[in-house]
């Protein structure tokens, strides 16, 4: 096991590790806790879709042989679902054969890793996916037209100069930066930048876009902002 655990913050990236082995569910989690994420467990393949439909994870670790349903059709319903491909799926199985490889990558995992194998190496795996899934999570620098966001600086930039914005609207522009043209409902962003755990009004979603808007048009510039009827918010 990996050095003393640093807690995850609220926002962290969410893993959901799927596997009918207690022993190894708890391997996972700790290691993913002291390296800073969020986790969540299933034991087999309903729970695994029950849980992800509950909170999407960004991460998934996917054991093939699962009670219930297999790893196979667990990765296809959730590839099948609304917004299922912001979610990166990391099969995990003792199956090491070619044919294994390729047909779980057909199937629409992102990466296969093969039992026994190194935390170390799964971790890194997981940070690489990541830096699809969510870009700032891995500390890169997130640009749509002339803003610029510096995730590991906390800074914002407009054509090159400096904006200052508070934490929820960092948060905010994180989101959509990471999905430039996404429509984010109001519900959505609550998960994303509050959390599900928090009870928050839906209109302070619009309280704090709004906030957003000024800070990104405090030194000129047009709204970047769109507001999509009935929908909610994008940006570009």
């Amino acid at each position: 096991m990996n050095a003393a655990a640093r807690p995850a913050t609220a926002h962290a990236p969410l893993v959901l590790v799927v596997d009918d082995e207690p022993a190894q569910r708890a391997l996972l989690s700790y290691n993913l806790e002291a390296a800073g994420f969020r986790v969540a467990t299933a034991a087999d393949g309903e729970e695994a879709l029950l849980v992800a439909a509950e909170d999407p994870p960004d991460v998934v670790l996917l054991d093939w042989m699962l009670p219930r349903l297999s790893g196979i059709e667990v990765c296809r319903q959730l590839k099948a679902r609304p917004g299922g491909r912001d979610t990166a799926v990391i099969m995990v199985s003792a199956r090491s054969e070619e044919t294994d490889r390729v047909r779980g990558l057909d199937t629409g995992a992102d990466d296969y890793v093969t039992k026994p194998y190194s935390v170390n190496e799964l971790l890194a795996r997981i940070k690489a996916k990541l830096r699809r899934v969510r870009p700032a999570a891995s500390g890169l620098v997130l640009e749509s037209g002339d803003i610029r966001l510096d995730a590991d600086a906390h800074k914002v930039f407009r054509a090159g100069q400096e904006l200052h914005l508070g934490p929820t609207e960092f948060r905010l522009l994180t989101a959509f930066l990471e999905r430039p043209g996404r429509v984010w409902s109001r519900e959505a962003l609550l998960d994303r930048v509050w959390g599900r755990d928090i009870y928050v009004d839906s209109r302070t979603v619009d309280v704090h876009i709004g906030r957003l808007r000024k800070a990104l048009g405090a030194r000129g510039g047009a709204d970047p902002i769109r507001t999509v009827r009935g929908a909610g918010y994008a940006l570009g």
